[in-house]
């Protein structure tokens, strides 16, 4: 694998790690608020 190539790969790899711990986020905040619905309403 030619330096470029492994730069390539780097970089995506970083893309999909981005969105995959800003999907988690979303879903912990989800979950949080749907919690918090259900304590409030009683």
């Amino acid at each position: 694998m030619t330096p470029e190539e492994r730069a390539v790969f780097e970089k995506r790899r970083r893309g999909r790690n981005i969105a995959l711990l800003l999907a988690l986020i979303a879903l912990v905040v989800l979950v949080y608020f749907i919690g918090m619905a259900r304590v409030l309403r009683g």
